[in-house]
């Protein structure tokens, strides 16, 4: 009996040292990832379903990366990435391009779309179909200096001037409601606002700002991090940045199956939004560029040049410290 008694307590032993140890294994594997944080620009949207396809099927996990993605805050991604509480974030060429000039050490690492697709929209009904058209009308927007001098610049072309322009902050009101309201025309993204006023049936007159000048078709959005990172940790930014352009590629040749992989991850957003969305911008990722994310420095010494001879800019940009391709993996 006593034998009994001592093989079933040995036994037992074996088998709790075998659960602690098949424990501790896990544990083991799952701290041997590395904790980064990507904060967005603002919510979940098709800009970013390259970050959730990376997340959703294990492209992070196989570059030993284990990535939060989280909302901006007050502070905006921008500052947070400076400020090093994030590794990445979502940003756009005129906002680096301004934080640069400010000695704010963040460094633009891909664009997520090749071309500007943003422009001025406003409903048919409206009848403002130029920026001549602008005159009389009441612009809504954000509060940025930029805003008037990309309106001023437009109407300019027109002989036409920025000053016969009402100008509001709408805040986070949105683009529809806005127009129902008390605003003529906004700075919209295609990509979303447009398609999803295309859903609605809401005709739009768009002005987008590549029509009008080459000087306006920069980088937006972006994704960012800051010198600090490259500086210390350039490995955690090519492994991040091999999964990542993992993910657009999948969203550019599966966009359906990438717009699923969305919507499961942000149950919120509307399912045929997203869809529509996605199959609008899938194509504009890479575009006529030799590989997704890929930044040229003409576009951004263009931009910045403009900014400058619009006196938003108090120096000119070093062009070549705002960005690099030296993340993006080889093709």
């Amino acid at each position: 009996m006593k034998k009994l008694l001592l093989s079933m307590v040995v036994l037992f032993t074996l088998i709790i040292a075998g659960c602690n140890q098949e424990a501790t294994g896990n544990e083991q594997e799952d701290s041997s990832l590395k904790k980064v944080t990507m904060v967005l620009d603002w919510t979940p949207n098709t800009n970013h379903t390259g970050l959730y396809v990376a997340q959703a099927e294990g492209y992070f996990e196989e570059q030993g990366l284990d990535v939060e993605i989280t909302l901006p805050g007050e502070s905006g991604a921008d500052q947070v990435v400076a400020s090093g509480k994030a590794e990445f974030g979502i940003g756009a060429q005129e906002a680096v391009t301004e934080a640069r000039i400010q000695d704010i050490p963040i460094v633009s690492l891909a664009a997520i779309i090749q071309h500007n697709t943003s422009g001025f929209a406003s409903p048919a009904d409206k009848e403002i179909t130029s920026p001549a058209d602008y005159a009389g009308k009441t612009y809504g927007g954000w509060g940025a200096p930029v805003e008037k001098a990309v309106i001023a610049s437009l109407m300019k072309q027109e002989d036409a001037s920025a000053e016969d322009v009402t100008i509001i902050n709408m805040g986070n009101t949105d683009f529809f409601t806005a127009v129902e309201r008390d605003v003529d025309f906004a700075w919209i993204y295609y990509g979303w606002t447009g398609v999803e006023a295309e859903l609605r049936d809401v005709e739009l007159n768009m002005q987008y700002l590549t029509d009008y000048s080459d000087k306006l078709d920069y980088y937006t959005p972006v994704i960012t991090t800051n010198e600090r990172l490259i500086e210390s940790d350039p490995e955690t930014i090519q492994s991040f940045m091999k999964a990542v352009t993992k993910g657009y590629e999948y969203a550019i040749e599966k966009p359906d199956k990438a717009a699923d992989i969305l919507i499961e991850a942000v149950p919120d957003l509307d399912p045929e939004l997203v869809k529509a969305s996605q199959e609008w911008i899938s194509p504009k990722y890479q575009d006529d560029a030799t590989q997704w994310g890929v930044q040229d420095e003409k576009v951004w010494q263009n931009y910045g040049d403009w900014m400058y001879e619009n006196g938003l800019l108090e120096k000119e940009l070093d062009a070549n410290s705002a960005y690099t391709n030296e993340f993006l993996p080889e093709k």
